[in-house]
């Protein structure tokens, strides 16, 4: 039984989840600041943003061992059916389910705040599954980085403030702009890692498209935009001066950086993977804490 539900955890990618985590964390803490806070809501909303990123990363497992066509189709060493460990059915039941649940949550949340959040959920629910699946993957047509950048920024974000506030205002928007910025450079690291395999299968990313440089460029461009905004949403009267604790990470964003741009081979590339994932994760608990104690403008 543990070996089966260490195995479904493994399904799930934990380490992929705080790409949900954060903008719910980052959208409360800004609920906070403008005061309200509902933990009711806030557990609702992070349970239903964190069940439709496993029912995403299931839909991709089962849309990979699913596929027909030379250009999709492959298997990773780490997916799960490749490995014997899943059964295609079963993970396309589990990620039905994930999708299930999430969208009976919000259901309840939107009747409790309003049809606004409908929209917002329709919209995600359909660009999670099209992502992945159904006759034009969104994420091999070279869409994944924008669609991460705008899903998982400012639409999670602001979704979660509606819930808190009933209310939303571009200072909100601006705010969440370095949480999509950090989200989309651990696409860009990971479709980096991934060209020579995505190239050879077809899959067109934004690295196979237009090349490594462009794209390491690109990366550089992300960390920057997300290390400025706190500074102008001071100067811009948004927030206070604890928004400046996200500069607590520059150490690591510099040490990924020389990663990124200096490397080639798959394992410096991985190593940069974690390490984004690691610097989206303390920049948007920092930035949080920024927002809830010292306020919004």
């Amino acid at each position: 039984m543990i070996r089966y539900v260490k195995i479904w955890i493994a399904a799930a990618r934990p380490h992929t989840l705080s790409a949900s985590v954060v903008p719910v964390i980052v959208g409360t803490a800004m609920g906070y600041a403008l005061g309200a806070l509902n933990w009711g809501l806030f557990t609702a909303t992070l349970l239903a943003t964190v069940l439709v990123q496993i029912g995403t990363n299931l839909t991709d497992e089962y849309a990979d061992h699913d596929a027909t066509d030379s250009a999709h189709k492959y298997a990773a060493p780490h997916k799960v059916i490749a490995r014997g460990l899943l059964g295609p059915a079963a993970v396309k039941a589990g990620a039905a389910l994930c999708f299930g649940v999430a969208a009976l949550l919000g259901i309840w949340l939107v009747w409790l705040t309003g049809w606004p959040l409908l929209v917002l959920c329709l919209a995600s629910v359909a660009v999670a599954y099209g992502y992945a699946a159904g006759p034009m993957p969104l994420g091999d047509h070279a869409l994944g980085e924008l669609i991460v950048f705008w899903f998982m920024g400012p639409v999670i974000v602001g979704g979660t403030l509606y819930v808190q506030t009933h209310g939303y205002g571009w200072d909100a928007f601006w705010l969440s702009v370095p949480v999509g910025a950090l989200v989309t450079a651990i696409l860009v690291v990971n479709n980096l890692r991934d060209r020579e395999e995505d190239a050879r299968h077809g899959r067109r990313t934004l690295v196979t498209v237009l090349g490594d440089r462009p794209l390491r460029i690109a990366y550089l461009l992300l960390l920057l935009a997300a290390f400025t905004m706190p500074f102008a949403a001071i100067l811009a009267g948004w927030g206070g001066p604890l928004l400046v604790l996200p500069a607590l990470t520059i150490p690591l964003a510099a040490r990924v950086i020389g990663w990124v741009l200096g490397a080639d081979d798959r394992e410096t590339l991985h190593r940069a993977l974690k390490g984004t994932s690691a610097l989206h994760m303390a920049f948007g608990l920092l930035l949080a804490a920024g927002l809830a104690i010292g306020g919004m403008g």
